[in-house]
Protein backbone atom coordinates (compact mmCIF):
# COMPACT_ATOMS: atom_id res chain seq x y z
CA UNK A 1 0.00 0.00 0.00
CA UNK A 2 1.37 3.28 -0.76
CA UNK A 3 0.33 7.23 0.84
CA UNK A 4 1.01 9.85 -1.29
CA UNK A 5 0.70 14.00 -0.16
CA UNK A 6 2.17 16.77 -1.73
CA UNK A 7 2.85 20.27 -1.46
CA UNK A 8 4.76 22.91 -3.15
CA UNK A 9 7.21 21.43 -4.57
CA UNK A 10 7.47 18.22 -2.83
CA UNK A 11 5.48 15.03 -3.23
CA UNK A 12 6.04 12.40 -0.21
CA UNK A 13 5.63 9.14 -0.10
CA UNK A 14 5.26 6.19 2.52
CA UNK A 15 5.19 2.38 1.76
CA UNK A 16 3.74 -0.24 3.80
CA UNK A 17 3.61 -3.82 3.11
CA UNK A 18 3.90 -4.67 -0.64
CA UNK A 19 5.15 -2.07 -3.29
CA UNK A 20 3.14 -3.21 -6.61
CA UNK A 21 2.51 -1.70 -9.82
CA UNK A 22 -0.68 -0.40 -8.89
CA UNK A 23 1.34 1.77 -6.21
CA UNK A 24 4.15 2.72 -8.15
CA UNK A 25 1.70 4.11 -11.08
CA UNK A 26 -0.30 5.77 -8.57
CA UNK A 27 2.99 7.90 -7.36
CA UNK A 28 3.92 8.24 -11.13
CA UNK A 29 0.75 10.06 -11.98
CA UNK A 30 1.30 12.36 -8.80
CA UNK A 31 4.84 12.97 -9.86
CA UNK A 32 3.76 13.45 -13.77
CA UNK A 33 0.95 16.17 -12.69
CA UNK A 34 3.22 18.07 -10.03
CA UNK A 35 6.24 18.38 -12.88
CA UNK A 36 3.85 19.34 -15.69
CA UNK A 37 2.10 22.35 -13.66
CA UNK A 38 4.87 22.89 -11.43
CA UNK A 39 8.47 22.10 -12.75
CA UNK A 40 11.05 20.01 -10.43
CA UNK A 41 9.97 18.35 -7.51
CA UNK A 42 11.17 16.97 -4.57
CA UNK A 43 10.95 13.57 -3.55
CA UNK A 44 10.52 12.06 0.15
CA UNK A 45 10.16 8.32 0.23
CA UNK A 46 9.82 6.26 3.55
CA UNK A 47 10.40 2.94 3.10
CA UNK A 48 10.78 1.97 6.28
CA UNK A 49 7.65 0.03 6.64
CA UNK A 50 8.27 -1.63 3.49
CA UNK A 51 7.92 -5.46 3.04
CA UNK A 52 8.50 -6.53 -0.32
CA UNK A 53 9.70 -4.72 -3.81
CA UNK A 54 8.21 -6.93 -6.80
CA UNK A 55 10.42 -7.15 -10.15
CA UNK A 56 8.22 -5.12 -11.71
CA UNK A 57 8.27 -2.51 -9.73
CA UNK A 58 11.54 -1.87 -10.06
CA UNK A 59 11.99 -2.02 -14.00
CA UNK A 60 9.46 0.71 -14.08
CA UNK A 61 11.36 2.82 -11.09
CA UNK A 62 14.74 2.78 -13.68
CA UNK A 63 12.27 3.63 -17.06
CA UNK A 64 10.56 6.04 -14.74
CA UNK A 65 13.89 7.73 -13.46
CA UNK A 66 15.40 7.67 -16.90
CA UNK A 67 12.43 9.31 -18.60
CA UNK A 68 12.59 12.21 -15.67
CA UNK A 69 16.37 12.57 -15.32
CA UNK A 70 15.87 16.28 -15.14
CA UNK A 71 12.74 16.53 -13.22
CA UNK A 72 13.80 16.14 -9.82
CA UNK A 73 15.71 18.55 -7.39
CA UNK A 74 16.34 16.24 -4.46
CA UNK A 75 15.84 12.73 -3.29
CA UNK A 76 15.37 11.64 0.37
CA UNK A 77 14.77 7.78 1.17
CA UNK A 78 14.49 6.69 4.55
CA UNK A 79 15.37 3.21 4.60
CA UNK A 80 16.96 0.35 6.90
CA UNK A 81 17.18 -2.14 4.15
CA UNK A 82 21.06 -2.02 2.88
CA UNK A 83 19.01 -3.30 -0.49
CA UNK A 84 16.80 -0.38 -0.89
CA UNK A 85 20.17 2.02 -0.19
CA UNK A 86 21.81 0.39 -2.38
CA UNK A 87 19.31 0.95 -4.80
CA UNK A 88 18.92 3.95 -4.30
CA UNK A 89 22.34 5.19 -4.99
CA UNK A 90 22.08 3.46 -8.41
CA UNK A 91 19.28 5.30 -9.66
CA UNK A 92 21.21 8.10 -8.95
CA UNK A 93 22.96 7.31 -11.70
CA UNK A 94 19.76 8.21 -14.10
CA UNK A 95 18.80 11.24 -12.41
CA UNK A 96 20.37 14.33 -12.01
CA UNK A 97 19.48 15.16 -8.53
CA UNK A 98 21.02 15.40 -5.11
CA UNK A 99 20.19 11.70 -3.85
CA UNK A 100 20.63 10.90 0.18
CA UNK A 101 19.45 8.15 2.10
CA UNK A 102 18.30 8.65 5.42
CA UNK A 103 17.94 5.97 8.38
CA UNK A 104 15.78 8.97 10.30
CA UNK A 105 12.14 10.67 8.51
CA UNK A 106 12.79 13.29 10.99
CA UNK A 107 16.49 13.86 9.94
CA UNK A 108 15.20 13.08 6.13
CA UNK A 109 12.43 15.98 6.46
CA UNK A 110 15.05 18.72 7.79
CA UNK A 111 17.58 17.87 4.88
CA UNK A 112 14.74 18.62 2.60
CA UNK A 113 13.45 21.99 4.35
CA UNK A 114 16.71 23.41 5.26
CA UNK A 115 17.86 22.63 1.98
CA UNK A 116 15.29 24.67 -0.29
Amino acid sequence: MIVIDHKGHRVNVSVFGEFTLADYREFEEVVNYKIKFEGPVDLFFDLTKMGTLTLDVAWEEVKFSRAHANDFNRVAVVTDSEWVTWSAWISQTFVNADVQVFDDAAAADEWLENEA
